[in-house]
Order: structure tokens, then C-alpha cells, then sequence
């Protein structure tokens, strides 16, 4: 069933561990993916919906969509919703089955691979727009591929809400303490997230830093985006000889609007910029066919 920019779909009754649920699985229509509040005006669900059983909602959605289809679900035994790679989180009740809070390790049809898919860590120094371009890349290929995921393992607390934030306003936010765990908790997050998705795209700090070899363990392909000549080596070294994983790509970030190929081979490397916060940011097309091409060649 589709209403505006999303569609929704029931999958069949599942019974598992004594616990009865369907997904309601959301898919965005529009080519941008982008939905907007006036398309919840007349949304129906889909037809079938077992009232004695679980619902639980999946897909790339924003949380009010989320929090729409929760109070739609009212009638029914419990609803989740899931989140990878957690699992499905129940937020709403009228039985024994479940708890409100509960997490139920349960995965969408068809959402789980034997195979890990690629995983590449976006690194280099400290204000060289490695957010930016992680989200500017995330952009660019979910509106083709929608089960790509962008993992923020950053302890200083950033975001893809400060994106749209100046500099100044960044600089002034809050920012989090690691944690002995933070690295590790992370690096199971990435490899669950490899066995449900296409791509997971994971942006780190700009530290290297030996706490952070869980990440490079858990990941398959780096690529090297540095403002600093200085800086690069230490990060092919990092992520090359101590991770061993497979480089994909280096930019040299400037603040200036430039796009200039250097070399094709062994790995792509590029002059290309600027990565600001709050500033349109187009990701150049030679990277774009590079990931196309990883994400296929996983398929």
C-alpha cells in the first residue's frame, strides 16, 4: 500500500519461541527518499494484520513516521520497532508475551546474509570534513541502494544533525568521554550491521589510536580523507599494515571548489573539497563508481 513518499507492507505471520508478529515493512518511493509530514494525511494500513499478534515496523523512516504507526498499531497484541543491528525494541503492549523495553532478537525477511558485506572506515585528521563526506557518500548511494547504513563510531558525541550546523555552532556542542567499551561495542555493532546490509559506511574520529583496532577488525576497505600532507602516511599505515584492510580512496581535502584526479590505481586518490558543515557537499562521481562497483561485486 502506498501513501505519498512511503509504502508499507505486511509480511506473513511469523511464530517463533512462542511469540506471534508480522513486520509492517516501510519502503520510500520518492527518488530523493525524503518524506514529508503532510504524507501521513490518509494513511492506511495494509490489510491482514493479525490483532491477536505482534507488529513489528521496519524500515528507513523518520521517528514521527514511526511514532504514527505505533499509535495506528493500538489494536493490536504488541508492537516493536526494529533497529539494526539491535533487534526490535518493544514500545507498546496489551499482553503477557513481551515486556515494554524488551528487545527481541529478530531480523526483516530477507535482511540477513551468510556473507559480510563491505565495510569502509572513513579516516583521516581532525577538520578535514570526514563527516561531511560520510554523509555526502550515504546520501548519494541510498537513494540507489536503500539497505546502506551509515555507523557514527565517534565518541565525541557528532552526528548527521550537526551537518546542518555552522562551524561555530558545532564547535560549541556538547561533546561525550570514551569509554573502555566504546570501541568494542562498536566493532560487534559494525559486523552485525555487515550481515544485514549492502554497505556500511563507518565514520570515526580523527585520533589514531591503538583503542581503536576493534573498528579496523570489524571493518574490509579504509579510505583517507586529510587538509594535512603530513597526516596521510600515518594513516595508510594505521589502517593498511595494522588493520589490513584494503584501501579504497584518498582525497586531499581543501576549502576551495576543486575536483582533480591524481592517480586511478593502486587506489583512487583526488584533490577535492570543500567538506563544511552546513554547505551542499557533492560527493565526486570517480568515488561514486568505485562504491557501485564494491557493492556489486558483494552481491
Amino acid at each position: 500500500m502506498t501513501e505519498g513518499g512511503f509504502r508499507l507492507k505486511l509480511s506473513e505471520l511469523v511464530v517463533d519461541q512462542g511469540r506471534r508478529y508480522q513486520f509492517l515493512l516501510i519502503t520510500l518511493t520518492r527518488g530523493d527518499h525524503l518524506i514529508q509530514p503532510e504524507d501521513l494525511i490518509g494513511v492506511e494500513l495494509p490489510s491482514g494484520i493479525d490483532t491477536s499478534a505482534g507488529v513489528v515496523i521496519s524500515g528507513r523512516a523518520p521517528i514521527w513516521l514511526y511514532a504514527y504507526l505505533s499509535d495506528k498499531l493500538y489494536f493490536t497484541a504488541w508492537v516493536a520497532c526494529y533497529e539494526a543491528p539491535l533487534g526490535a525494541v518493544v514500545v507498546a503492549t496489551r499482553c503477557d508475551v513481551v515486556d515494554i523495553g524488551e528487545v527481541i532478537d529478530i531480523h526483516p525477511p530477507h535482511s540477513y546474509h551468510q556473507q559480510l558485506c563491505p565495510a569502509l572506515m572513513i579516516v583521516g585528521p581532525p577538520k578535514s570534513g570526514k563527516s561531511v563526506f560520510s554523509h555526502a557518500l550515504f546520501t548519494a548511494l541510498s537513494c540507489e541502494t536503500p539497505d546502506i547504513y551509515l555507523q557514527r563510531a565517534r565518541w565525541d558525541g557528532k552526528g548527521n544533525y550537526l551537518l546542518d550546523l555552522s562551524t561555530e555552532a558545532v564547535n560549541r556542542g556538547d561533546r561525550a568521554s570514551l569509554t573502555d567499551q566504546f570501541f568494542p561495542h562498536y566493532s560487534q555493532v559494525i559486523l552485525q550491521l555487515r550481515r544485514e546490509m549492502s554497505l556500511v559506511i563507518v565514520d570515526v574520529d580523527g585520533v589514531e589510536q591503538p583503542q581503536k583496532l576493534p573498528i579496523l577488525e570489524a571493518c574490509s576497505h579504509y579510505l583517507i580523507i586529510s587538509s594535512l600532507a603530513e597526516a596521510i602516511d600515518p594513516w595508510h599505515e594505521f589502517c593498511g599494515e595494522r588493520g589490513n584492510l584494503k584501501p579504497l580512496g584518498m582525497i586531499n581535502s581543501v576549502l576551495t571548489p576543486t575536483e582533480i584526479i591524481h592517480q586511478q590505481k593502486p587506489y583512487l586518490e583526488m584533490t577535492a573539497g570543500p567538506w563544511i558543515s552546513g554547505e551542499p557537499a557533492a560527493v565526486p562521481q570517480a568515488f561514486l563508481k568505485r562504491m557501485r562497483k564494491l557493492i556489486l561485486l558483494n552481491k
